[in-house]
């Protein structure tokens, strides 16, 4: 079974902090995403890379798995 070395925080705030502090401890790289309102947000500058959802509602962003996956697969994550 291959590790898991990258993986996509599909959330904000408290958990996703969380998340990319056990990911880091743990050797993983992580990839957060965004949307436009939260770009200030705490949760993006503790992970690895980040990435755009857009400006869209929440049903086309954090709630959108299809642009959660596309987003996985272009960053290269192992995981969601």
């Amino acid at each position: 079974m291959k590790a898991i070395e990258k993986i996509l925080i599909a959330n904000r705030g408290e958990i996703a902090i969380r998340i990319a502090r056990t990911a880091k401890m743990m050797g993983i790289r992580t990839v957060g995403v965004f949307t436009e309102n939260d770009s200030d947000s705490l949760h993006i500058k503790k992970t690895d890379e980040v990435c755009s959802l857009g400006a869209s509602e929440l049903r086309d962003t954090y709630l959108n798995p299809d642009k959660l996956i596309e987003i996985a697969i272009q960053t290269g994550c192992d995981a969601i």
